[in-house]
């Protein structure tokens, strides 16, 4: 039961995530805080670097949800093979969203990344989306038809 509002908590955070870069990336804010992990303030930005830290420690959470919703779906008892093969290719993405999140900042917002930096978090999102939804269905009996 745990594991419905885990992937739940992981789609809506993982949401807004989503709309925070969108944010900085239409505000050319994405390079505002040029060093990874941490900005020149260090642990906690000043107010200069505050929405891109803001956006890196969502990021951090996501990353955290996601791996322990796909942990959940390994360790569930009645989890199918969908539910298992959509969380782990979710914790798969999330890590490969991070690390080139930090390719993205160390070659300063190359075109190319950026844009494959979109399409893996869109990816992202729709893995995040069906284990949640499969999440939601562990447990429920379908009713057969009699023919």
């Amino acid at each position: 039961m745990i594991l419905k509002y885990l992937a739940l908590t992981s789609l809506i955070v993982l949401y807004s995530l989503m709309f925070i870069g969108g944010y900085i990336s239409a505000a050319g804010l994405g390079l505002t805080c040029p060093d990874w992990p941490l900005c020149p303030s260090g642990l906690f930005p000043s107010e200069k670097y505050f929405i891109e830290w803001s956006h890196r420690l969502i990021a951090a959470t996501t990353g955290a949800l996601i791996i322990a919703t796909a942990v959940g779906c390994w360790l569930a008892k009645n989890a199918e093979r969908k539910i298992k093969l959509t969380g782990t290719l979710a914790a798969i993405f999330v890590v490969t969203q991070i690390t080139l999140g930090a390719i993205v900042i160390d070659l300063k917002l190359h075109a190319l990344l950026v844009s494959i930096h979109l399409g893996i978090g869109i990816l992202l999102f729709a893995m995040v989306l069906l284990t949640t939804l499969f999440a939601f269905r562990l447990g429920k009996t379908t009713i057969q038809a009699k023919i």
